[in-house]
């Protein structure tokens, strides 16, 4: 299985990064290939909501998110990867999934398989529900099947997210597909 990782983390070796080296070891360890995306590396700009695509495409924004579009259409499975930033993902990763209008039907057909990877400082019991909930409604809206989500809460850094049980959770949910 192809595994395209958006990684919507601008921190190299943070807490998400953490994450999704884990769930990449275990993904690879079960005979799958990933490809990490570092979004916030790349040229994406906003969609303008123009509708131009007619929810197929082409973009009349010309940037690396074609890249992006054609390699999740060639993959079976999309991991999205983000610290959590004011209860939801970074402004990056969303970025890169309201870009997704003009290939959504693409997407549709594709069937694809999905996770999520998320990190947060904070450690109360509903640090994540807004980031599940929105992740969840992605899932349905684009028609992905569900393999999972690893949160991480009180993951301060990467020396607390180390000692936390959410590294350990990414390997095996990677290693479970």
């Amino acid at each position: 299985m192809k595994i395209d990782i958006l990684m919507g983390s601008p921190n190299y070796n943070g807490s998400t990064d953490i994450l999704v080296k884990e769930f990449v070891r275990g993904a690879e360890a079960a005979g799958h290939t990933a490809v990490i995306h570092e979004i916030c590396q790349r040229n994406i700009r906003p969609c303008m909501g123009c509708m131009r695509c007619g929810y197929d495409g082409p973009c009349v924004l010309k940037d690396d998110m074609e890249e992006i579009k054609q390699s999740l259409l060639a993959a079976d499975m999309a991991v999205f990867a983000t610290p959590l930033y004011y209860c939801g993902m970074s402004a990056q990763l969303k970025t890169v999934i309201d870009r997704f209008c003009s290939f959504q039907k693409s997407l549709l057909n594709r069937h694809m398989k999905s996770a999520l990877l998320a990190v947060a400082r904070d450690a109360e019991e509903d640090t994540f529900d807004a980031l599940s909930a929105h992740y969840q409604a992605l899932v349905r809206y684009l028609n992905l099947e569900d393999m999972g989500m690893v949160t991480g809460k009180g993951c301060a850094t990467p020396a607390t997210t180390r000692r936390s049980s959410a590294p350990q959770k990414a390997y095996q949910l990677g290693k479970s597909l």
